[in-house]
C-alpha cells in the first residue's frame, strides 16, 4: 500500500473532533440550510439504483418510497448505461444493455411507484418510468444515467481517443438519456419517449490509465483524453440545457478511485473538478475477499500505511479538489472471509477463502448481515467508524448504522459535499442505512 501524505487532519485530532461532533446537544450545533451546512452547501445524497436489482433481489423504484429512502435522496445514480464498441452510448437488444429492465417490462400496480398498472400501449414503462414517476412524487430528485462500471468499462478508452470520437460519444448518451430517443421495442420507445427522466451524466470509467476489469483497453494518454472527455461532456450538456425552452443545469459527475497511484495514472484533478459539479470517492473494497488476510473494508481512519476513508479524501484535496465537490462512498454490503484463523476478534487474521453469501461468495448485502448480528451467534466488534462481526470462523466487515451516522459527521466537520451509496437495494426494508446518513449529515 502506498505511503499517506501528510493530512489535513491526524486520526487523534479526528476522533476527537467528531466525537464533539456527534455529541454535541441539538441545540448546540447550528441548524443546517437545506439539509446542508450551516452558511454553505446543501449535502448531496446520493444512491445507486441498480438496473438487475429489480430480479433476483426483487427490489423496485416503489421500495425507494415505501422506504422513505426517495424523500431522503437528492440523487439517484441508474446503474449502468452500456458503452459500446462502436463508442456510443447503447440501449436495445444489444450486449451490455437490458431494455427489458430499462423501458419495456410492464409493471403491474402493486410494484408502480403511483399505484396504476402500466398499459401495453404506453411508450415508456419499466425502470425508466417508474424513476420519472417517482420524481413527480418527490419534486427536486435527480436521476442520473450511470456509464460503464466495473464490467462496462471496456471500451472508453478507445471511445475517446480523438476530439471526434469524443463528440460522437457524448452526443449519442445525450440523444439516449436526456432527449430520451430510444430504440423502438413494440409499444414502446420512439423519439423522446423517456425525455425528461434523466438529469444529469455521471461517469463510472473504471479505471483511466489503470487496470479495471480483465480485458479493458487501457492507455497511457487515457488521463488527458478523460480530462478533455469530461470538458466534451460539460460544454454539450450546457449547450443542451441552453436549447431547452426552459433553461436547465445538468449534473455531472464521475466515481473516483481510493488509491493514489490510480488517481496519478487517470485523472487530472484540479482540471476535471471545474467541470464537475461532485465527484464520488470510492469508499469502500479497501479490502476485499479475495485476500488471504481479514481487513477493514471500508474503514473511515486507518495506518498510515493503509486505505481509509480519511486517506482517500486527503488525496484528492492535496491533488486540488475542492472540499465541496467531494462525495464520500459508503457501502450497503459487506467483504466476509471465512476459515478465519488465530485468535482474538479476528481482523488481520489468515483465512481460507470468501466466506458464503446469497448472491456472490465474500460479499453480502447490509440486510442480510443485520440478521446474523441480530442472531446472537456473531459478536459485533467496533473501531472509530468501522464495524465488523466475527463468530470465531467467519468475518464480515461492513458499515452498520453507527459507523453511517460517524461518516456523515466526518463530511459535515470536512466540509465536504456529501454522501454516496452502493447500493440501495442492500439496505433494509424500513431504508434504516439511509436514514442514518441522513440523520448524521441533519445532526442539529
Amino acid at each position: 500500500m502506498p505511503h499517506r501524505s501528510t493530512t489535513k487532519l491526524t486520526v487523534g485530532a479526528a476522533v476527537a473532533a467528531l466525537g464533539l461532533l456527534v455529541s454535541l446537544a441539538p441545540a448546540a450545533v447550528a441548524a443546517p440550510a437545506e439539509g446542508g451546512h450551516a452558511g454553505s452547501h446543501a449535502y448531496k445524497r446520493i444512491g445507486y439504483f441498480t438496473q438487475w436489482g429489480i430480479y433476483g433481489r426483487n427490489f423496485q423504484v416503489k421500495d425507494l418510497a415505501t422506504s422513505g429512502t426517495a424523500a431522503r435522496l437528492s440523487h439517484i445514480n441508474y446503474a449502468f448505461g452500456a458503452i459500446g464498441s462502436d463508442g456510443k452510448c447503447l440501449v436495445g437488444n444489444v450486449p451490455g444493455a437490458d431494455p427489458w429492465a430499462d423501458y419495456v417490462r410492464p409493471v403491474d400496480a402493486a410494484n408502480s411507484v403511483d399505484g396504476v398498472a402500466d398499459t401495453a400501449e404506453q411508450r415508456l414503462a419499466g425502470n425508466f418510468n417508474q424513476l420519472r414517476e417517482l420524481k413527480a412524487a418527490n419534486p427536486g430528485l435527480k436521476v442520473m444515467i450511470s456509464l460503464g462500471g466495473w464490467s462496462g468499462s471496456a471500451h472508453f478508452s478507445d471511445s475517446v481517443r480523438t476530439a471526434a470520437s469524443r463528440q460522437a460519444l457524448v452526443a449519442s448518451c445525450i440523444d439516449v438519456y436526456l432527449k430520451g430517443n430510444l430504440p423502438v421495442d413494440g409499444a414502446r420507445g420512439g423519439a423522446g419517449a423517456a425525455a425528461g427522466v434523466f438529469d444529469g451524466v455521471d461517469l463510472d470509467w473504471e479505471w483511466p490509465g489503470s487496470e479495471g476489469a480483465p480485458g479493458n483497453g487501457i492507455r497511457p494518454e487515457d488521463k488527458q483524453n478523460f480530462t478533455k472527455l469530461v470538458h466534451e461532456f460539460r460544454t454539450q450538456l450546457d449547450a443542451y440545457g441552453k436549447s431547452l425552452p426552459q433553461w436547465k443545469h445538468f449534473d455531472l459527475s464521475a466515481y473516483a478511485p481510493t488509491n493514489p497511484a490510480k488517481i496519478d495514472a487517470g485523472f487530472e484533478v484540479s482540471k476535471i473538478t471545474k467541470d464537475f459539479d461532485f465527484v464520488n470517492l470510492q469508499g469502500y473494497d479497501f479490502h476485499v475477499s479475495g485476500e488471504k488476510t481479514t481487513a477493514q473494508q471500508s474503514a473511515l481512519f486507518a495506518k498510515r500505511d493503509d486505505f481509509s476513508v480519511d486517506q482517500t479524501v486527503n488525496a484528492w484535496l492535496h491533488r486540488g479538489a475542492p472540499a465541496r465537490k467531494l462525495v464520500v462512498g459508503m457501502p450497503f454490503y459487506g467483504q466476509g472471509w471465512t476459515g478465519v484463523t488465530g485468535g482474538g476478534d479476528g481482523l488481520g487474521q489468515p483465512a481460507t477463502g470468501p466466506a458464503p453469501a446469497t448472491w456472490v461468495a465474500g460479499t453480502e448485502d447490509y440486510k442480510a448481515l443485520k440478521k446474523l448480528a441480530d442472531s446472537g451467534s456473531y459478536k459485533i466488534y467496533r473501531n472509530f467508524g468501522s464495524a465488523w462481526l466475527f463468530d470465531g470462523s467467519t468475518l464480515w466487515t461492513y458499515d452498520d448504522p453507527t459507523v453511517l451516522r460517524t461518516k456523515a459527521a466526518y463530511v459535515r466537520y470536512q466540509g465536504l459535499g456529501g454522501a454516496m451509496v452502493w447500493a440501495l437495494d442492500g439496505d433494509t426494508a424500513d431504508g434504516e442505512l439511509f436514514a442514518a446518513i441522513d440523520q448524521g449529515l441533519n445532526r442539529r
